[in-house]
């Protein structure tokens, strides 16, 4: 059911966001679109699901939109690119894993497949202009980290008319040697005196913006490298939010889940006071640690927080940019991130995830829903007349992306070549609830770790060698109660379902090394590769 919520966090927001268009709605006119992905964002970080990080820019976009309580993603960076890039299952388009080799095998190629259509593919085809800035990260990493030209599948390749991109996955915020604008390789960034990633993508989307005619409708794809790790602000922006997390993640876990309480992004009743993930991940009580560990905890989170604050002041410009150019309400604004939060940097880094994740467990490349659960905002005054401010509860998943996007322009979908398959996603226009999605199936390949749910019922795994565990998601949305033993018949069928789907899609076989090993088996099969064949 969809419900209206009081939204004091956003409210007060609203005047950054006062719009009045400058022209009247011509119904003729093709709305522009764009998507802006986080990268590694939990999912009560913002704002406006109920997090202690400053985000009034995007909390504004909520205000005046629609916001999705139960929005996954694939659970990490390339599996959730490949599927926002095509609406369908990243194995089902050759990017089952990472960009890090080609394995050879259908479904785990490295990169796109250029039988299936990209977003951009179809909005320019449909008479868009096309920009993208920021973090590619679907370009296999052999084919460029050599010096090389593009094998095909960088973004000018692959639809975009323009572009200002990170290849690749990784990398610092102060230098990179991987930044590309259309065909040709930039300069090593350290050369640039006070060149940072976030600035730099804000400064080209809006720069793209001042120079497109609006006579042409635009596609524009902004995809954020922050908070991805490394910890990397600028220190007079990490000393201001730092007095903020001083009482510890006990205390703000706390707070946030009280917060998500009372937006109803979760049940007003629900009976976790605290984040229930202190109980599954086993985490420490705060006034347990050291001092050394607080400090250093206290130090990540207010980095975090400033990369996340700094990334909304962009959007903010890109915001400010539409309303100076009358654009701003024929625009439909999506906002979402890739994966939740990271525990990639060790024990520190896994107490600051278990805060951005309240209150889900686990993490980024795990199935479980802290790993693939995202903010989902969409923000488009011309096109949605009712719900402003709203939630919609209706499961949705990063597959949806691609479909909504152009139903709502009015873009078709258009067959690359004879094995082009349909997206595998469904549409969310016109952003309301639908009753017959409740009862969607989802699936989830990563590393082994696998994952189904369909209606109430989640059945997932951590890893192939740990046993299958069956969740209840009305009655236990946190997953901590595994009711497998209880209901062995309903998770034998789930388990046949995800096998179908795994077959179909070229999930299986499974690749159970590790990730060095995985890397090392596959060029030594194939010492050459430098792209796909």
């Amino acid at each position: 059911m969809l419900r209206f919520v009081p939204f004091t966090i956003v409210v007060l927001c609203l005047t950054s966001l006062a719009i009045d268009s400058v022209h009247a709605r011509d119904e003729t006119r093709k709305p522009n679109v764009i998507i802006i992905l986080a990268d590694d964002l939990g999912y009560s970080d913002l704002g406006c699901y109920g997090g202690e990080i400053e985000t009034p820019h995007i909390d504004a976009l909520a205000a005046r939109g629609v916001r999705y309580t139960h929005f996954r993603n694939m659970g990490r960076c390339c599996p959730s690119r490949a599927s926002l890039m095509t609406g369908c299952y990243p194995h089902a388009v050759e990017m089952g894993w990472m960009t890090a080799v080609d394995e050879h095998r259908p479904g785990y190629r490295g990169q796109l497949t250029h039988r299936q259509p990209t977003i951009a593919e179809l909005f320019k085809a449909a008479g868009y202009e096309t920009y993208m800035v920021g973090k590619w990260h679907l370009t296999l990493d052999d084919a460029f980290r050599h010096g090389q030209a593009s094998n095909g599948s960088w973004p000018i390749d692959r639809g975009f008319n323009h572009s200002y991109s990170g290849l690749g996955g990784g990398g610092e915020y102060y230098k990179r040697d991987d930044m590309i604008r259309d065909d040709k390789r930039l300069p090593n960034t350290a050369e640039q005196q006070g060149w940072y990633y976030t600035h730099a993508i804000t400064e080209n989307a809006v720069a793209y913006l001042n120079s497109h005619d609006f006579d042409q409708p635009l596609f524009m794809y902004i995809a954020h490298y922050a908070p991805h790790r490394p910890m990397q602000a600028p220190a007079e922006r990490i000393a201001r939010i730092r007095d903020r997390y001083a009482p510890g993640y006990d205390a703000l876990r706390a707070q946030r889940f009280e917060r998500l309480r009372e937006l109803e992004i979760i049940a007003p009743n629900a009976d976790e006071h605290r984040n229930p993930t202190a109980y599954a991940n086993g985490l420490p009580a705060w006034d347990s640690l050291t001092d050394d560990q607080r400090q250093k905890w206290i130090k990540e989170m207010a980095t975090y927080a400033a990369m996340v604050e700094i990334m909304d002041d962009g959007i903010g410009q890109v915001i400010q940019t539409l309303k100076d150019k009358g654009e701003l309400d024929n625009t439909l604004i999506i906002f979402l991130s890739d994966n939740g939060a990271t525990a990639e940097g060790g024990t520190i880094s896994r107490f600051a995830a278990d805060l951005s994740n309240t209150p889900f467990q686990y993490y980024k490349k795990d199935s479980y829903n802290g790993g693939i659960s995202s903010p989902l905002i969409f923000h488009w005054p011309d096109g949605i007349k009712h719900n402003l401010g709203g939630l919609v509860e209706s499961p949705s998943h990063i597959i949806d992306i691609m479909p909504t996007a152009i139903e709502a322009a009015g873009v078709p979908f258009v067959k690359n070549d004879p094995g082009t398959i349909r997206p595998q996603g469904v549409s969310q226009f016109p952003f309301d609830e639908k009753t017959a999605a409740m009862q969607r199936a989802f699936y989830w390949e990563h590393q082994t770790g696998r994952g189904v749910s369909q209606g109430e019922w989640k059945l997932v795994s951590y890893h192939q060698n740990r046993p299958w565990q069956l969740f209840n998601l009305n009655e236990d949305p946190f997953e901590r109660h595994d009711l497998i033993a209880a209901q062995t018949a309903r998770a034998q069928k789930m388990q046949r379902m995800w096998q179908d789907w795994a077959r179909k899609n070229n999930a299986l076989p499974l690749e159970t090394t590790s990730w060095t090993q995985r890397i090392k088996k596959y060029k030594q099969r194939n010492p050459d590769q430098d792209g796909i064949d």
